[in-house]
Parts: C-alpha cells; structure tokens; sequence
C-alpha cells in the first residue's frame, strides 16, 4: 500500500478504499447505489432489506435536533424478492456490495440470505435496529448467538454482525458474534432516543422514540469500537457520527479496519473523496505508510 493507494481487504473482499457506505442511506435502489459508488465509496451496504415489504412508520419520522437527526423509519424497503431486481443493476460495479439483512424471526433472516445469496458478496446482519417494533433487535447474547448461526447456515459468504450502543457489554455481543460464525463486527448503529414538543407535550416522532445519529454520537461509536477491538480477533468496522477525516481517522486508531459513513452524506455525496483525501494528507504529514499502521494504535496507551 502507498501513500496514494488505501486498497484494503476484509474477509478475502477487496476495497479500493475502506471509507463505504452505511446501511439505511440512499441503499434502497440500483441506481443510488450507482451513484455512491461514483463518488468515490469503497463499498457498499444496502438498506436493510427483511422478507416481506415494509411500508415503515408513518411520519414524521425524521428530524433535526441538538445537531443531530432523529429516525424512527421502521426499515421501510421493497422485500427482498422484489430488492433482486435492483441488485442485478449493479452487476457492472467491481466493488464490494453487502447486503444489510434483518427478520422479525430466525427464520425469516434466513429465507433473505438464501434469496440475496447470489447477487452480493456478503451480509451485515442487522441486530440493532431501535426504531421497529419492539426496539434494538438482540439485546441478549443468546438472540445473537441464534441469528448469526441462522444467517450463517444460508451462506458461505461474509457475514458482519451490526451491533447497538445501547446493549450491555457490547465487546461481549462482540465476541459471541465472532463464535457463533461471524467474519466482522460493525459498530455501532444509532443511539436510541427521543423529541418532546413543548407545546403539546407530545412525543414529535410517530414511533415516539427512534435513533440518533450525527456527528454527535462519534464519541460513542469510538468507546465501542476500543472495546470490541480488544474482545475480538475479527475485523471491527466503525460507523457513527462520520462527518470528516478525523472522525475517521478516530476510528481507525480505535480500531477499525475500515469506516462507513451514513448521515454524514446530508454534507454532500463528496464526502468519501473529502475522507479519503483527508486519511492520505494525514498518513504522508504523519510519516505513516497505510493505515495499518495506525489500526488501534490508541491501544498502546
């Protein structure tokens, strides 16, 4: 790897670049994932996509606040059968393309890996949704343990467990995924909260809460990603609050082998060039040669 090359391999897949795309942004069709990947991403993650189509929440079910964004979208996506269609648009793109997969059962997990098994080149399964009925979707380890050995029976592929910062012990979470067969731990997913309109005191979302995301929650994402980093010997890939190269280079340094950027996108799609063009003007000024050289160096200390 030079200076001017930050190809990167996770689980056999090669990145041209570890800045992606995180589930649940502009990942619901062939053609915004198209233009992602012409803005520079290195790979890409799909919204999640569950067996039946999901119509979400009715609105409003996004907003700003304390300079972050509020969501309780409820996974709206087309189903997976009908999603098929719009991963084979993207057969032309010789980049990496994960499949954020969820289900309300094991079951249902499992009949969407099998049905998106051949069209992408691995899985993030999604464990930590705060916004669907009945919340974060595995908060006990045995409901990780069980999903990720589902999803794995249905695939050879890659499978990267996704993983809330609101669950206990999340570097224990971490752990039971890699046992249970999983090739990569993502952390984190949104934070779960809430909005209060004064004049009514009712709650603004329609779901009442949702999950937080913005630069705000780097913070948090960085503690995970440290944690789980020690926990694990799987590759650990930080998501939250990317909104520039040194929130990047953050969770890098914490410990991820690669980064996925998802609200950071309201400053414009050219932020994976930003990023990348940020972690390159580092690495020369800092005299490091990849950033395998800075993977988890906060560690040390």
């Amino acid at each position: 790897m030079s200076f001017l090359d930050l190809e990167t391999q996770i689980n056999g897949l090669d990145f041209e670049n570890p800045v992606m795309l995180a589930a649940g942004i502009l990942g619901t069709t062939g053609s915004s994932l198209k233009n992602v990947s012409n803005h520079g991403a290195g790979g890409l993650v799909t919204k999640t996509i569950t067996k039946p189509p999901k119509k979400g929440h009715n609105g409003p079910v996004l907003l700003e606040a304390n300079s972050s964004y509020l969501n309780a979208m409820g996974l709206p996506n087309p189903g997976a059968s009908e999603f098929i269609e719009e991963l084979k648009d993207l057969k032309d793109i010789k980049k990496p393309i994960i499949a954020s997969v969820s289900g309300e059962k094991i079951e249902e997990l499992k009949e969407v890996v099998s049905l998106l098994n051949d069209y992408v080149d691995g899985f993030e399964v999604n464990l930590s949704c705060p916004n669907v009925e009945g919340g974060i979707i595995c908060k006990e380890s045995s409901l990780v343990e069980s999903y990720i050995i589902g999803a794995r029976k249905e695939t050879n592929k890659p499978i990267w467990a996704k993983l809330s910062p609101d669950i206990e012990e999340i570097d224990k979470k971490a752990k039971v995924a890699e046992k249970s067969g999983a090739n990569a731990i993502v952390a984190i997913n949104t934070v779960e909260g809430m909005e209060i309109d004064i004049k009514s005191g009712r709650p603004i979302l329609s779901n009442k809460k949702g999950g937080i995301s913005g630069e705000a929650i780097n913070p948090i994402a960085l503690k995970c990603v440290y944690d789980i980093y020690k926990a694990v010997e799987i590759p650990v890939i930080g998501v939250g609050g990317v909104y520039n190269w040194e929130n990047a280079i953050k969770l890098i340094m914490a410990g991820s082998s690669a980064i996925q950027i998802g609200s950071g996108i309201s400053k414009g799609l050219n932020i994976f060039e930003e990023v990348k063009k940020g972690i390159i003007e580092f690495l020369k000024k800092e005299g490091f040669n990849s950033i395998d050289e800075i993977k988890g160096i906060s560690h040390r200390y």
